[in-house]
């Protein structure tokens, strides 16, 4: 209930803030939006573009095309590579449906909490194979490919053959592997390829340099052979691919993979690799004034957006002005109470014990939960709600919710807060594609960044995603390590359909910040009618109370990044409700998104100015 003085806060707030959303201001976007009517590609890396723009222009389609940027995204190292793990929505024009792709590795036999508490560690590793389950992002792409694409497995990989020839290598990589070649070190496979002038100054290529991975050559002409002889014998198309997913899985490829994890120390088993599957899911969906969303359920932490749109639909966010010190302090508070269920109920839904999404989903829950909200200052104690009486269930873990939450002190602070922000926004890429027979594909891949650990003589880097697991079921009960299990990782496309047509699709890369700059950004468009330009660079906030899925397993409550022109009423109104604040030039995160205009029978691509993201479009 809001209180007398909660309602003089507010009405100063609108006040002194009432803000016009960018589109109203009539200023130029840093990049210009893209225009398609044949077909859109948008990702990370410009080379990567470029890439899928070929495989749109020899015919290709929206599926055949993404799975051409994943290949050569994964071969430039920066934010993922070729062992990490994969996770899209696809839409399908045939069906009008969305489909889930879950392309994450798994846990390897022998990883258990025993085993890391025995080492003295209270999480996984950040890196090195101790930090890797199995390799997802092969068998995710081929298994895109063989089910919804139209070419050939050979025909995908040839422009990430051609880098792993040998193709220019961009300053962004090229500083991360001087910055981190000490930790590069410990692995011989990875100091053989990434220091390139072992013993000099920088030991790392420079920017520019022609950086070559002849290991991962052979390893992605062993998969193109492989399809190219099943072919040959008779094989069809799909059944192709298959044959050369399973040479990684279970042939050679996965006995190199094996053999070098184990050598460097790491618990990979053949059984392991091939026990894996990619499944392929229904996700969820909420629906937003009309707007059907979609995120991957509870082994990604895309949910948490849907909850936090369900809590705002209880609030007039327009009447409150955009980025207002109200309109802040709301999302805040309502990603604040999302987040906190994320970190206690969201793990692998192929593990027992079941997660709660129906009760965490439903619009009743939200709006007992944006009843918790305080209105005068914020909550540092947010601790998760309990969705369980809303499905007629009780709650296994009410002992555990007696004793959860950030004031009951189970987040010290041990790291930096450089430390902190690095792990917290731990990078991957996002993947745009689509094409005017009307499919639609959303992906954000990741893990195997650099500091990577290349596997023998694979090429292919180790994830890091191991670290998200928990050890103490008082943290997560649902996302405590176990062989064969699946952490729940930060990955988390997104896609809208309104009136049953795609609306939006949108991925960010950027860690646990990931789903908050996409609710930002929705909103932008839904509720304050930017365009996808302007809503892709728009200030964001991102708040750091939740528990980040990385490093130490850290929170800082009350802790608000704000771009740096926040005017100072603004400031001043947020500190007195108790933020600590800091400022950054951007701070939208690396959006990418299309929007379909039903209208005038084209796409628009939004790329941000955030990093090196970049889009083409026909």
């Amino acid at each position: 209930m809001l209180n007398t003085h909660a309602i003089t806060i507010s009405s100063l707030f609108l006040g002194l803030t009432v803000a016009l959303p960018t589109s109203t201001l009539g200023q130029q976007t840093a990049k210009p939006p893209l225009h398609g009517r044949h077909w859109v590609a948008i990702t990370g890396k410009p080379l990567a573009a470029t890439a899928g723009a070929g495989t749109f222009q020899r015919g290709g389609n929206a599926v055949d095309a993404a799975a051409t940027m994943l290949a050569a995204t994964a071969t430039m190292w920066d934010v993922l590579s070729w062992g990490g793990e994969t996770q899209a929505l696809i839409y399908n024009p045939h069906t009008g449906k969305v489909i889930g792709i879950n392309a994450l590795g798994v846990a390897p036999t022998g990883a258990t909490p025993e085993f890391f508490r025995s080492r003295g560690m209270d999480y996984p590793p950040e890196f090195g194979p101790l930090a890797a389950v199995t390799p997802g992002t092969p068998g995710g792409l081929m298994v895109m490919l063989a089910e919804y694409g139209s070419m050939s497995l050979a025909e995908v990989l040839g422009p990430a053959m051609e880098m792993a020839a040998g193709y220019p290598i961009e300053a962004q990589t090229a500083d991360a592997i001087e910055r981190n070649k000490d930790k590069i070190k410990q692995w011989p496979s990875s100091k053989a390829i990434f220091l390139t002038h072992p013993g000099e100054a920088r030991e790392a290529p420079e920017p520019g340099e022609i950086f070559k991975q002849p290991e991962l050559l052979a390893t992605l002409t062993k998969l193109v052979e492989t399809e190219r002889r099943a072919l040959a014998d008779g094989k069809s198309r799909k059944e192709a691919i298959y044959a050369a997913y399973n040479r990684f899985y279970t042939g050679d490829i996965a006995e190199e993979f094996v053999r070098g994890s184990r050598e460097m120390g790491g618990l990979h088993t053949m059984e392991d690799l091939a026990n894996w599957k990619v499944h392929i899911e229904e996700p969820v969906m909420t629906m937003y004034k009309g707007i059907e969303v979609y995120k991957l359920t509870s082994w990604v932490q895309g949910p948490v957006m849907l909850q936090t749109l369900n809590i705002l639909e209880n609030a007039d966010l327009q009447s409150m002005g955009y980025n207002s010190p109200r309109y802040i302090h709301t999302l805040y508070q309502a990603m604040s109470l999302a987040f906190a269920d994320r970190d206690f109920y969201y793990g692998d839904p192929y593990f027992a014990p079941e997660e709660p999404l129906a009760g965490l989903l439903s619009k009743e829950y939200a709006k007992q939960r944006f009843g918790q909200i305080d209105w005068e200052a914020n909550d540092s104690t947010i601790a998760p709600g309990d969705p369980y009486p809303l499905m007629g269930k009780t709650n296994p873990y009410t002992d555990l919710l007696r004793r959860r939450g950030i004031a009951d002190g189970d987040s010290p602070t041990q790291m930096s807060d450089a430390d902190f922000e690095e792990a917290f926004y731990a990078g991957t890429t996002s993947i745009q594609t689509a094409d005017e027979a009307g499919w639609v594909v959303s992906i954000t891949p990741s893990g195997g960044w650099i500091p990577a650990a290349i596997a023998g003589h694979t090429g292919v880097g180790m994830s890091q995603r191991m670290q998200s697991f928990v050890l103490d079921a008082k943290e997560n009960p649902f996302n405590v390590l176990e062989p064969g299990k699946r952490p729940r990782a930060t990955l988390t496309p997104g896609m809208a359909l309104k009136n049953g047509k795609p609306y939006l699709s949108f991925a960010v890369q950027g860690g646990d910040s990931q789903d908050q700059n996409l609710v930002q950004f929705f909103l932008n468009m839904v509720e304050w009618g930017m365009t996808v330009q302007e809503a892709v660079e728009a200030p964001n906030m991102n708040s750091f109370q939740l528990k980040a899925s990385f490093g130490a397993h850290e929170s800082r409550p009350g802790r608000l990044l704000l771009q740096e022109q926040t005017p100072s009423w603004t400031r001043t109104m947020l500190r007195r409700m108790g933020y600590t604040m800091e400022f950054r030039e951007r701070t939208s995160g690396p959006i990418n998104a299309i929007f379909f205009d039903r209208a005038h029978g084209s796409m628009w691509g939004g790329s941000s100015h955030h990093g090196e993201d970049y889009g083409i479009a026909w």
